[in-house]
């Protein structure tokens, strides 16, 4: 046995908060602008002048920004080439790869500066203080989201691949050679036992023999405790819940010696070959942590609500599939909670996990690359676990992960001034946090248009032929870039959804957070509940409604009076302006009108009758049923399968009739699995011209679910990557969600599956 590490756990006992100067800088930013503002619209003096000088430089700019004195056809064609280019690499390359991600990525930084560039010496408004205003304000929001993405470019520029390391890694841990001893560590908090059960049992499996599994339990209930003794797994608990998750995990490793410590969180399941993709990296004494890609057994209510299961990629995997290689490149990966491996020795020299903030794993990580520790990524699929069941628990979810990781302002881990971190480390995570405040920026594109059919204000001043020779080519190379550059797991579009759906709540906390970080402490996400109902989340909806109310209310004044002011080329030069200006804002309406529809619609909450995950899983079964008059012997496949019960497609005809209220018994031998079970039959019905039947399983004993389990959980390679839908496909996803939403159209086999389930 390997041992790499040892010493003693230093656990702070009070957090040393930071003075909160990032509030203050926020509140005097606030102020600050609000006084130019108040001086601007109060009329004569000096910051009047000011912005009257710049407003005329913003009419001259300079000769290498006015457009070419040429036709509109050849204005089209820097999009009509860059796109072409564009398009042959990704036909060429259709992964990225190292030489065309710098192509499209250098291509693309280009054409923002360029963009970024025109924006700001061409286009601001700075007529009067109304359109200053505006102007000014879209400016900087837009810059804001530009920010994050040009961060992001430059990051894609220093990613390198390396998909062998792993592979190389692995062959000492298969071998025997390097077996350190693992301590594996589930904190809960009143998560189901019956979740429960399945992540011990998928901890115990693991092809690993030098491992101990821990039920860290910070709810002290008797019944997870005889969950443990059933399973013969370690029991922990606490006498208070101190730093929740942080302090629970902080507590284990005072009482445990493992030379390596894997944290899942209750409902993270592991593949069999886990710890033999993961130990191996830990020979590299620099190594610190290995993290890991979340991957979901059950579907995110977002994909849910809107009846594309199949098709919508999880929210998470934008992170895991892009970001988190970039962050693996440039030495900055982030510790995501769960389903990830540490060495001891590591964690003991920095005082053990992050007590400061709710994000612990993400200041852990940080505490870690400061010391001088490599933290690696490994980009397999190694775990599965559930994804939020509602959209209230996602809202949850993604409100805290906002308030912990902008805590890092106002504690001692901050990743933009802790000692000890690089400067590309330093960007990777100045990006990250940026992130979150993209969601104010969000909020203002969704408000911006109504400034033109309201108040009459034009934030942004461009001729046509200024939008075709200066946007167009960055929009469209961007856009048909977008899903490519982040390996087909989101479009532009369908993020948008993703992202209207909560902005409005992300960026109140944002602010209160900037004001108040420590305001709320921690909230565990519900996981493994039911529903038998239809349910509209109102207070989610509340600002959507009124947003999508004054936007249709804009759109139709837009549309009239764009309507009834066409021949604007007549016009005088600032009447022609406030109608080209209202032709934009309508067409902006239209856009935000579908997605903020669209996102309304997600808020509406499928019934979740049945807490147990079904998986399209294919498995030869022989049912022997028992009638009243005969035994029938009958062969089949699985169509689906769960740990309660089978779906089972028969190939041969001869199941015998089943009268009203008649209870079938039933055997079923699944021969892959040499696995052997009970059940009665509870539905029969024809699917695809093949008769099937639904068998639900009883008195499963402990071995059995546990072959279930394996089977379901378990398999190495298992989860695997699925393709979001390109640009096109999106936009007709969105239109056949508006016409024909799930709610109303899907009602029916909701009602049935609740029916179903009940019965």
């Amino acid at each position: 046995m390997s041992k790499i590490g040892a010493g003693r756990l230093e656990i702070p006992s009070k957090p040393v908060m930071r003075p909160q100067w990032a509030s203050l800088i926020m509140l005097l930013a606030i102020a600050i602008s609000a006084a130019i503002v108040a001086g601007w619209f109060a009329g004569e003096g000096t910051i009047t002048n000011i912005f009257a000088q710049i407003n005329v430089l913003q009419a001259s700019p300079p000769m290498w920004l006015q457009v070419p004195m040429v036709a509109g056809e050849y204005l089209l064609a820097p999009t009509v080439i860059l796109l072409a280019i564009a398009l042959v690499t990704m036909k060429i390359s259709p992964l990225p790869r190292t030489w065309s991600r710098f192509l499209v990525v250098g291509i693309l930084l280009l054409l923002t500066i360029r963009y970024i560039v025109w924006r700001s010496l061409s286009t601001l408004n700075l007529s009067n203080p109304v359109n200053g205003t505006f102007s000014l304000a879209l400016f900087f929001l837009e810059m804001l989201m530009l920010s994050s993405g040009l961060i992001q470019m430059f990051l894609m520029l220093k990613h390198k691949e390396r998909p062998w390391e792993a592979d190389q890694k692995a062959v000492a841990v298969i071998e025997g050679t390097f077996t350190p001893s693992v301590d594996i560590l589930i904190p809960t908090y009143n998560e189901p036992t019956f979740i429960l059960q399945r992540t011990i049992i998928g901890c115990q499996a693991l092809n690993y023999p030098n491992k101990k599994v821990y039920l860290l339990d910070d709810t002290k209930r008797k019944e997870v405790e005889a969950l443990a003794l059933e399973l013969g797994c370690e029991y922990m608990t606490r006498s208070d819940n101190r730093h929740a998750k942080a302090g629970n995990l902080n507590q284990a490793l005072a009482r445990t010696d493992g030379d390596l410590i894997v944290v899942f969180d209750a409902d993270f399941v592991p593949t069999e070959n886990f710890l033999t993709r993961t130990v191996g990296f830990f020979q590299d004494e620099q190594i610190a942590l290995v993290q890991t890609p979340q991957s979901f057994y059950n579907f995110d209510p977002i994909a849910r609500n809107l009846g594309l299961e199949n098709i919508l990629t999880p929210e998470e995997e934008v992170f895991y599939r892009q970001i988190q290689p970039l962050r693996n490149s440039a030495g900055s990966v982030i510790c995501a909670g769960t389903s990830f491996v540490v060495r001891r020795s590591a964690l003991k020299s920095i005082g053990g996990f992050v007590t400061d903030s709710l994000s612990e794993d993400y200041f852990t990580g940080i505490r870690l690359s400061a010391q001088g520790y490599r933290l690696v990524y490994l980009d397999e699929k190694l775990s599965a676990g559930l994804a939020a069941d509602n959209m209230a628990d996602q809202a949850t979810q993604r409100l805290r992960w906002a308030q912990g990781t902008l805590q890092a302002f106002f504690i001692e881990a901050n990743p933009l001034t802790i000692r000890g971190l690089r400067p590309w480390q330093r960007l990777a995570h100045l990006e990250g946090l940026l992130h979150w405040f993209t969601s104010i920026a969000r909020v203002g594109f969704l408000i911006a248009p109504l400034a033109y059919s309201f108040l009459g204000a034009i934030p942004i001043k461009a001729s046509p032929k200024e939008v075709l020779y200066f946007f167009l080519p960055y929009y469209v190379v961007q856009l048909s870039v977008f899903s490519w550059l982040n390996y087909r797991s989101r479009s532009a579009l369908l993020s948008d959804i993703y992202s209207v759906v909560l902005t409005f709540p992300l960026a109140w906390t944002v602010i209160q957070v900037m004001l108040n970080p420590f305001s709320r402490g921690f909230q565990v996400t519900p996981k493994g509940t039911a529903s038998d109902r239809f349910s509209f989340n109102w207070k989610l909806a509340l600002p959507l409604i009124v947003l999508f109310i004054t936007s249709a209310v804009s759109f139709w004044r837009n549309l009239g009076m764009f309507m009834l002011k066409g021949a604007w080329q007549t016009m005088p030069l600032e009447a022609a302006q406030q109608v080209k200006g209202l032709g934009l804002g309508w067409l902006w309406s239209v856009y935000n009108l579908v997605v903020l529809a669209v996102a309304l619609l997600v808020l509406l909450d499928i019934p979740k009758p049945d807490p147990y995950a079904w998986f399209d899983l294919r498995r030869t079964v022989r049912l022997d049923i028992k009638n009243y008059t005969e035994n029938v012997s009958l062969w089949g496949i699985t169509t689906k399968i769960s740990e309660i019960g089978a779906e089972i497609a028969l190939t041969q005809a001869g199941l015998p009739e089943i009268k009203p209220g008649e209870i079938l018994p039933v055997t079923v031998e699944i021969l892959e699995a040499k696995l052997t079970l009970q059940g009665i039959v509870t539905q029969t019905s024809l699917q695809e011209g093949f008769p099937t039947v639904r068998v639900m399983f009883e008195q499963v004993n402990l071995t059995q679910h546990r072959c279930l389990v394996k089977m379901l959980f378990c398999r190495p390679g298992q989860w695997r990557r699925s393709l979001t839908p390109g640009e096109l496909q999106s936009l007709l996803l969105l239109f056949k969600v508006l016409f024909k939403p799930r709610a109303l159209f899907g009602r029916k086999a909701d009602i049935s599956a609740i029916a179903l389930v009940k019965g």
